[in-house]
């Protein structure tokens, strides 16, 4: 009865501090990309081997855009975007929406404040965050990746509450070091 304890404690933990969809885990080098973004209104080409050199970069991942939980979510991130960047950190939010979509959404629901950028299918199988019950989704999992391309913080869990907290810690603490 006691192993049977542990071993679940010991899972709740890994699933509280890891996230229960994530599969990159601390450590992990995270995979470099190029795509399409947009920052308020404007399109841009974003590489996060290019992001990385100026400091940590947030990496977040959303299901879709314009919908109640991810425009919450870029409300959060915008409303504590100068913490973010007090810390050193950029934050970049990624969707599997067209270009297009996130256009619109830099501008309304980020407030211009930070880049969101279009996740095509090779970024989504690399971070191992597509929305299994939803093809052409992506899950919501937050990253925090060092200036050395490691993953160093995941939060992985579908309610959005607890993102923004979570990864703005993180940086902190990467900063304390």
């Amino acid at each position: 009865m006691k192993s049977v304890k542990l071993v679940l404690a010991l899972g709740a933990a890994l699933l509280g501090s890891q996230g229960a969809m994530a599969a990159l885990a601390v450590g992990a080098k995270a995979p470099d990309f190029t795509t399409r973004g947009a920052l308020a209104g404007k399109t841009f080409t974003v590489t996060l081997s290019h992001q990385l050199k100026r400091g940590p970069v947030v990496l977040y991942f959303f299901p879709k855009a314009f919908t109640p939980g991810c425009s919450a979510e870029a409300r959060e991130f915008a409303e504590h975007i100068e913490d973010f960047k007090k810390a050193g950190a950029t934050v970049i939010g990624m969707s599997a929406d067209p270009v297009d979509d996130l256009v619109a959404f830099s501008t309304k629901e980020c407030a211009g404040k930070f880049a969101v950028a279009s996740a095509g299918p090779a970024i989504v199988s690399g971070y191992d965050v597509a929305l299994k019950m939803r093809p052409g989704m992506t899950d919501r999992t937050s990253y925090v990746i060092a200036p050395n391309g490691r993953i160093t913080f995941v939060h992985s869990e579908m309610n959005y509450a607890g993102h923004v907290k979570s990864t703005l810690a993180a940086v902190e603490a990467m900063k304390q070091k």
